[in-house]
């Protein structure tokens, strides 16, 4: 299945002395998952969210991807399915949340590395677009760009909106415009 099963070539800013493996998690990672995205958020909102995201109908498993190294797990990146709804109809898309990475490992890439394997394999799978709500200094070297040039709206208004990006894939349709509605297990957190 691609980029998630092999080891992390150092073009994508790893340090070569690491042999990281991406790979979607397994019920084994979950605890593991769970510690590196608190780590990473300095709480366990985050870490709930992924637990009642995987619990749900929006879940996609391969979507769900791990960065394991020597055999820990020292990141985690989940994209899950929401809704883009307009007056005319309602359309599911991908939302890329959370990506994590254990502090002591981050700024080597992983993060990176973890986005770009999600990426390739929602535009594998024939998706139109994802939705980040993130940094909007970081984000953008993936091809992510402001939503709202694309006639795509937050689901709220206090939002920046230079942190509400979407990335078009290969199957993009410019009729994919509204406001984004993130899942419910986004209110429970």
């Amino acid at each position: 299945m691609g980029a998630q099963h092999g080891r992390l070539a150092p073009r994508i800013g790893l340090a070569a002395s690491h042999s990281v493996i991406i790979r979607p998690e397994t019920p084994d990672d979950i605890d593991e998952i769970d510690a590196v995205v608190e780590a990473a958020f300095g709480q366990p909102d985050e870490a709930k969210l992924v637990r009642l995201l995987r619990a749900s109908d929006v879940f996609v498993p391969e979507l769900s991807l791990v960065a394991e190294e020597e055999g820990a797990v020292v990141g985690h990146v989940m994209i899950s399915y929401a809704m883009l709804v307009s007056e005319e109809d309602e359309r599911r898309v991908l939302s890329l949340a959370p990506l994590a990475v254990r502090p002591d490992r981050q700024r080597d890439g992983i993060g990176g590395a973890l986005t770009l394997a999600a990426l390739s394999i929602a535009d594998e799978r024939g998706e139109p677009l994802v939705i980040v709500l993130g940094h909007p200094a970081y984000y953008p070297r993936f091809g992510f760009e402001r939503a709202s040039l694309h006639g795509i709206s937050p689901p709220s208004q206090a939002l920046l909106e230079e942190a509400f990006m979407v990335k078009r894939l290969s199957a993009y349709d410019p009729s994919y415009t509204g406001r984004f509605v993130y899942p419910p297990a986004f209110d429970e957190t």
